[in-house]
């Protein structure tokens, strides 16, 4: 039964006399089980707590750099926020570099800035490019555990990623679209922030495999073509433009899986050119998506909750340091499937 702790420790936590439990510790004769039994509970107790004190007292400043619109990194910073006050007796500190459009050089240059000044952690949302993965390295080497969120960068020195499985996500937009249409036919608009976001592409890769799996499979159903539109930064007035073109040169597009964002604006596009749109899947419950699904504009929204995300890598961060104990690597976040009657927050 080894531990650290004194008898005196032990005595306290179990609420027993210091006579008893020295007699459990050195195998003395005259200790009921139960005894013996409690003593061994007062010391894991003892273990859990030691993590406790560990923290105490102690500061974690971390960096969280993103390139995003705005409406999904305001998301990200208001859980962060609403996390941080539940993390005590440790205090996270955070530092955010947030941005809407740049290049991968950009982020590049945010992170060596971040390597330079010091951090405890460091939590990213850029794409996967050479230049990007150079300095998660970088950071690494100096003892900065990287986390990527929401689209990883798999073939870099990341500590973990946090986030939904986005192929599976893919594959639950395809079968919502699938179910919705039925044996009507229908194409597909499929919009993307930028190209080089692992997790879009990923998010991409299962929507297309899961309807291909599925024309193969039932040859009745009518085959559906596939409209892509890249590279749009999620911006409004891009995705307009873009959204309007795509719907002027393909006539048969009646569903859409928005995995970039930019909503407003392809609900827009179907508006204006007097179109409809049966089936509309997107992702995650930010302002205008929420304000979009009671509206019914949105048929529904594939989500995941960004408080688990926040807490799971902060846990992560510190077992990095070794402030707490547990499992490095979390598991990859549930899918949720919102619709306008199981809103987070509305009532019945």
């Amino acid at each position: 039964m080894g531990h650290p702790y004194r008898i005196r420790e032990i005595a306290s936590q179990a609420g027993l006399s210091e006579a008893t439990v020295d007699r459990v510790l050195h195998g003395r004769g005259g200790v009921r089980s139960s005894t013996v039994d409690e003593v061994r509970r007062a010391i894991a107790d003892l273990d859990r707590q030691r993590a406790q004190v560990r923290l105490s007292g102690r500061t974690f400043v971390i960096d969280v750099v993103m390139q995003a619109p705005e409406r999904f990194s305001a998301a990200v910073r208001a859980a962060i926020e609403a996390e941080l006050p539940l993390l005590r007796p440790a205090v996270f500190r955070s530092r955010f570099h947030f941005r809407e459009t740049g290049t991968a050089a950009d982020v590049a240059s945010v992170l060596r800035r971040v390597r330079a000044r010091g951090s405890a952690g460091v939590l990213v949302k850029a794409p996967d490019t050479p230049e990007v993965a150079e300095q998660i390295a970088e950071l690494a080497a100096r003892g900065i555990p990287v986390l990527t969120l929401v689209t990883d960068l798999p073939a870099s020195r990341r500590l973990a990623y946090i986030g939904i499985d986005n192929r599976a996500a893919g594959a639950t937009a395809a079968y919502l679209v699938r179910q919705w249409l039925g044996e009507r036919p229908g194409d597909v608009l499929v919009t993307l922030s930028r190209s080089v976001f692992r997790g879009e592409e990923e998010r991409e890769m299962g929507f297309r495999a899961a309807m291909r799996a599925h024309a193969s499979a039932a040859h009745a159903w009518p085959p559906r073509a596939i409209v892509e539109i890249a590279d749009t930064e999620g911006l409004d007035e891009v995705m307009f433009r873009l959204a309007t073109s795509a719907l002027e040169a393909n006539p048969g597009i009646r569903a859409v899986y928005s995995v970039g964002g930019g909503n407003r604006s392809i609900v827009r596009a179907f508006a204006e050119l007097g179109r409809s749109c049966e089936v509309f899947v997107a992702h995650d419950l930010d302002a205008d998506n929420r304000a979009l699904l009671q509206d019914g504009q949105l048929s529904v929204v594939l989500d995941h909750d960004l408080r688990v995300d926040v807490r799971n890598a902060f846990h992560a961060i510190l077992r990095a340091h070794d402030a707490v104990t547990g499992p490095l690597v979390p598991p990859p976040s549930q899918i949720q499937v919102i619709t306008p009657f199981n809103l987070p927050g509305s009532s019945p």
